[in-house]
């Protein structure tokens, strides 16, 4: 199955990917393993995801057709899956 992956400020500083289709295993998966089969992609994912992403607290927010999620989400053909950094205001 397919997806759309979009990264937004600093992650897509980092990996140098804004926006892309990736093909997933057609089985049941989650944000999570989304996350980890990013990771596998490069160092720069490793980086941008950092090592704390796939928990429960990542440093790391993420939506599914824009809506926030957590790494339990489960993922569909066609989703816009999207990373992005914590906001902070001032």
């Amino acid at each position: 199955m397919n997806v759309t992956v979009k990264t937004f400020a600093q992650l897509r500083e980092i990996t140098q990917e804004g926006s892309f289709t990736l093909t997933l295993p057609d089985s049941a998966i989650t944000m999570g393993d989304v996350i980890t089969l990013l990771q596998s992609r490069s160092d720069k994912w490793v980086q941008a995801l950092g090592a704390s992403a796939g928990s429960e607290n990542g440093s790391v927010l993420m939506a599914r057709n824009q809506q926030l999620c957590d790494i339990q989400t489960h993922v569909q053909a066609g989703d816009e899956l999207a990373f992005f950094p914590p906001v902070t205001g001032g």
